[in-house]
């Protein structure tokens, strides 16, 4: 009788799957929630005018990014919609553009505005997170659809852009050790990915790291 498939995607249970995506949310909401909370105390406790408007200027500016990081959520981790549901593309660049472009990352995007399956915008989103995360130092994004497929290409050029080992094998669901809240994200994009028959892959192409989906 033979073992398990070493090279098969790991199967996370349910309840895990749901606890480690809302770790995840929970991380990138605590930075901007934390500041305002910081912000209104200041605001409400010293009568300098300055610091004042330095805590409103604080509250104000991460309101906004608590807001981006809502957004993106519902719509990378969220049910958005009932089973079978469709997602405008232009809302998936909306909070995309959102989250992730500032003063260090630029996005080109060139996927048309159109209805698509809700997963595969989700697919989308996963996979511009992935690719954010390979340019560290800020670079460009660029999202193009692929030819005959429902997939995506996402070049990500940056200095010293570098994906590693463990993302790798996230993606492809075959992760060396346990799963955690940190490497949830990568591990549901290739889950995501497979459920819209497609393979998700990160791999260097010159000096930038390509994530496709095929």
């Amino acid at each position: 009788m033979s073992g398990p498939d070493a090279s098969a995607p790991l199967a996370l249970g349910a309840l895990d799957l749901a606890a480690l995506l809302c770790s995840r949310v929970c991380h990138d909401l605590i930075s901007p929630v934390g500041a305002i909370v910081n912000g209104v105390e200041v605001f409400e406790e010293d009568n300098d005018e300055e610091t004042r408007t330095f805590a409103l200027d604080l509250i104000k500016k991460s309101s906004r990014s608590a807001s981006a990081r809502l957004q993106f959520c519902r719509l990378a981790f969220g049910a958005a919609g009932s089973a079978g549901a469709q997602i405008d593309t232009g809302d998936a660049e909306k909070v995309a553009r959102g989250l992730i472009e500032d003063d260090k990352i630029k996005i080109t995007w060139n996927l048309p505005r159109e209805l698509r399956a809700k997963n595969q915008v989700k697919l989308l989103l996963n996979m511009l997170l992935v690719a954010a995360a390979t340019i560290p130092r800020g670079g460009t994004l660029t999202v193009d659809p692929i030819e005959g497929s429902a997939g995506f290409r996402i070049a990500a050029a940056g200095l010293n852009a570098r994906v590693t080992p463990a993302t790798v094998e996230l993606l492809v669901g075959t992760p060396g050790q346990t799963v955690d809240a940190h490497g949830i994200q990568p591990f549901y994009t290739g889950i995501l990915a497979r459920d819209c028959g497609l393979t998700v892959t990160a791999v260097p192409e010159g000096e930038m790291i390509v994530v496709a989906a095929r």
